[in-house]
């Protein structure tokens, strides 16, 4: 019994384990801060918290929305995107996709619900692509914090490197090497790709039924927590960007004109990438150093489809030729929008 007990203490790895990484995340900073720049801790706790009570009103809209489109199942509109024609299908998957609340992981499964119902690569690519790019919260929070001009610029080339994968499939699918792009052992894409399989009646007026009311508070508090921490880290981490790094080594490196700067955002998109929403104010403080606009948005478009996380799951869900054609497809359409972005913000 005494065995027992003692091993069935949680250490001290389990304990620190169950702790938010976000919140340890800005914990050690403001302790390295203490350590060794105390004068700066007031400066950067004012800094993100007058920040994030300044996109507050985006922010609560946004949670919202993502709430609204759970509660009254209107993500089930994605079962009927991928009928008809494969040409047509590709259109349609990255409008949608650019539309659609899913990130880059949340994605996955219904990704793989899609695959596994026998729908063409090609659109389903489209909409891969296009899904953690944008989306209404997304585009909402954008707009709060880098302008209306840059969320448009955004969704379109979110819709942009869609195209640019699905027909980029539809030309490889004369290769066999794509015509089973799931790993053996994929499901059917689990409990969140029901909404494809079994698309049921959407309720636009959810506040009518218990249980979706019940789904809408959670889905708020859910969503509340997730963007209110990555904010908060945002903002700490532009004030010290903002302190520490030279406005000089911005500019010379991602600013300027000319195809480097964005180049280089596109590769650095990939490591340095944090989450769709913290890399917004990021993105608001380089670009007051100086950054290039068309970086910028490369940068954002890059990560955001590419980041270490997504990259994971779209290795462990698809076979490597179609984890590395998807990764082509995202670098190569990033830095395509870039360039354009920049040409038009120059004219």
């Amino acid at each position: 019994m005494a065995f027992t007990q003692a091993t069935s203490r949680p250490d001290w790895r389990t304990r620190l384990g169950k702790i938010d990484r976000v919140l340890l995340a800005i914990i050690a900073i403001f302790i390295v801060l203490v350590v060794f720049a105390p004068a700066q801790v007031p400066i950067t706790a004012g800094a993100a918290i007058g920040s994030l009570l300044s996109t507050a009103p985006f922010l609560v809209l946004s949670i919202g929305i993502a709430a609204y489109v759970g509660a009254s199942g209107a993500d089930n509109l994605i079962a009927q995107v991928f009928q008809g024609r494969t040409t047509m299908m590709v259109f349609t998957a990255a409008l949608f996709g650019a539309l659609s609340p899913f990130c880059s992981c949340g994605v996955i499964p219904i990704i793989a619900a899609l695959l596994t119902m026998g729908v063409p690569l090609a659109p389903v690519m489209a909409f891969w692509l296009a899904s953690p790019i944008m989306d209404p919260s997304m585009f909402v929070m954008t707009s709060a914090v880098l302008g209306v001009d840059f969320a448009i610029a955004k969704t379109i080339a979110a819709i942009g490197v869609g195209l640019l994968g699905g027909f980029g499939i539809m030309w490889l699918g004369r290769f066999s090497l794509y015509a089973d792009p799931l790993r053996e052992g994929v499901g059917d894409g689990g409990c969140g790709a029901s909404s494809v399989r079994q698309p049921k009646p959407i309720a636009w007026a959810f506040w009518r039924d218990g249980d979706r009311v019940v789904r809408f508070r959670k889905a708020a508090l859910k969503n509340g927590w997730f963007l209110g921490k990555w904010l908060l880290l945002a903002f700490v981490l532009e004030s010290l960007m903002l302190t520490y790094v030279p406005a000089e080594w911005i500019s010379q490196s991602l600013g300027g004109e000319g195809v480097v700067p964005i180049a280089l955002a596109t590769l650095v998109g990939v490591p340095a990438y944090l989450n769709g929403y913290a890399a917004l104010p990021l993105m608001g403080g380089l670009l007051q150093q100086g950054m290039a606009p068309g970086a910028a948005l490369t940068f954002m478009v890059a990560g955001g489809v590419t980041s270490i996380p997504a990259a994971i799951a779209v290795w462990a869900l698809a076979k490597k030729q179609v984890f590395f054609a998807y990764v082509a497809f995202a670098l190569g359409g990033s830095f395509m929008a870039g360039l354009v972005f920049e040409a038009l913000m120059a004219g």
